[in-house]
């Protein structure tokens, strides 16, 4: 049977107001007794926090920025980054398109300026960023010998084709190119994935495997994630490609599908 759950967040976890509606909240509070539930997200852990205390699941890991950050008990006990040389390249190209380019490293979250991309992604998350320049983050973390655990580029259509294939050409097989929506590009390392950090995690931690874990999602991220598990969910907005090698799909996230699911699976 199965013995732990992961749940992506955006678009599968969240209602339409981006919040856990009363259905989801008490479906996961009766489960948590029984097995844990587990976050993962392309989101950073401070985006995350505030969901797991509301689900009661604070003393649970959490996997950060697609795989990028493993957290248990508040510390790392996994942590992938993009290369400094990558981000320096990176600001160096952009700086004459200046498209908006968000660095984070762990709770970290810097935004060249408070812009509507900004204004949205913290709308989104609850966080607020700091306002930093690209170089003043980067000089800085050269000091402190850090990478980024994601880069989100945020601009028109045709600056986000010119960073992509920017990088795609002069990082090849390094980096994740993961386009959200046409105006985004979420950047990280390549070596990471939402499944190899729920494979790190159940070994290293839960002395689990794949084939007992149930893992939901809606997007291309998490393609490889509902594949690599014993019971893949799409919620029924999902993405075509999560649809197709999804295990079952259950109702859109809007509509409380991952609860529906959990309630059928575990006769809560």
């Amino acid at each position: 049977m199965y013995k732990i759950v992961f749940s992506d967040i955006d678009g599968t976890l969240l209602n339409h107001d981006r919040e856990l509606s009363p259905t989801t909240i008490s479906t996961i509070k009766n489960l948590k007794n029984k097995l844990p539930f587990i976050l993962i997200s392309a989101r950073m852990p401070a985006a995350m926090r505030h969901l797991q205390a509301d689900l009661e699941i604070n003393e649970q890991p959490i996997i950060c920025y697609n795989g990028g950050l493993i957290l248990v008990n508040g510390g790392a006990i996994n942590s992938t980054e993009i290369p400094l040389n990558t981000l320096e390249d990176l600001c160096e190209f952009n700086q004459k398109m200046n498209c908006h380019l968000s660095l984070y490293n762990s709770d970290e979250w810097y935004v060249p300026q408070y812009d509507q991309w900004a204004a949205r992604e913290e709308n989104n998350t609850k966080v607020k960023p700091e306002i930093k320049s690209n170089n003043e983050v980067l000089s800085a973390w050269k000091k402190d010998n850090k990478g980024a655990h994601k880069i989100m580029a945020m601009g028109d259509e045709a600056h986000i084709d010119k960073i992509k294939d920017y990088l795609s050409e002069n990082f090849p097989g390094q980096l994740h190119l993961y386009r959200s929506k046409p105006t985004y590009l979420e950047i990280a390392n390549k070596e990471i994935s939402k499944l190899t950090a729920i494979k790190f995690l159940l070994k290293n931690h839960f002395n689990l495997t794949p084939e007992q874990s149930i893992a939901f999602g809606d997007n291309y991220n998490d393609v490889e994630m509902i594949k690599g598990v014993g019971m893949g969910v799409a919620v029924g907005n999902a993405r075509k490609e999560v649809l197709e090698v999804a295990n079952i799909v259950t109702q859109s996230g809007k509509e409380d599908g991952v609860a529906k699911s959990l309630k059928e699976l575990f006769k809560i």
